[in-house]
């Protein structure tokens, strides 16, 4: 099924964000650039950073408490990308599937909610709520018992994925190696960076605690926050 003429697009970034990066606010602004080009029916209408939860399995995240409010200092000044704290405030981590299909329906219910970016008028189109990722995150689709079938299924086609990409990577390839996402494949769009820009949350933590500056690789309020909490310093 073809995707409507036009549309009102709400990108939503899922992930840890510890620390949000200026990599992750790029992502947002080559997702909108991207389809302002290809689909210029299309209406970006917002984007929304979606921390996980604390239960979520990993060594080295740090309380959510920190991360949304980083997030929230790191697009203080962003006019059209906002944090969402619904996922921290469940009992328990929450799939990708179910993420965006709450936020979809939070979206057409219209009800105030001050994280929620103005989702535009009904005359721009019906709403679609899109996944924005890196490459990393649609090659783990094919990792052994780290998805469920029917959550990427649901994810590619009933909303679709931006994903950013660096030069030189193929995720083409990868998409016509898999029988299940060379179906969906015209609700996959890639988007290369073609900027080389290495800055990951990894990076950033690393260089924290041997003590060295993270300026113009992290947000200035958020670098802010990092050192007022002393954050990432721990042996």
């Amino acid at each position: 099924m073809s995707a409507p003429q036009c549309q009102r697009v709400m990108l939503i970034a899922c992930g840890s964000f510890n620390p949000p990066t200026i990599m992750h606010l790029r992502m947002f602004e080559l997702a909108r650039d991207h389809l302002r080009k290809v689909r210029p029916s299309w209406t970006v209408v917002g984007g929304v950073i979606s921390p996980t939860h604390d239960s979520y399995k990993k060594k080295s995240l740090i309380h959510s408490k920190h991360r949304l409010e980083m997030a929230r200092r790191a697009v203080q000044s962003n006019e059209w990308i906002n944090v969402s704290d619904w996922e921290t405030k469940q009992s328990e981590w929450t799939r990708t599937r179910r993420v965006l299909e709450k936020y979809t329906s939070l979206i057409k219910d219209s009800a105030p909610i001050e994280w929620l970016p103005n989702p535009g008028s009904v005359e721009q189109g019906p709403v679609s709520v899109k996944l924005l990722c890196g490459a990393d995150l649609l090659e783990s689709f094919s990792v052994p018992g780290l998805w469920e079938p029917e959550d990427i299924t649901a994810i590619v086609k009933n909303h679709g994925i931006i994903v950013i990409t660096r030069e030189n990577s193929n995720p083409e390839k990868y998409i016509e190696n898999s029988e299940l996402l060379s179906q969906l494949a015209d609700n996959i769009h890639i988007v290369t960076d073609w900027i080389c820009n290495d800055v990951s949350s990894t990076k950033i933590r690393c260089a924290v605690n041997r003590g060295d500056s993270i300026r113009y690789l992290v947000p200035d309020p958020a670098i802010q926050y990092i050192n007022e909490n002393n954050l990432y310093t721990s042996p």
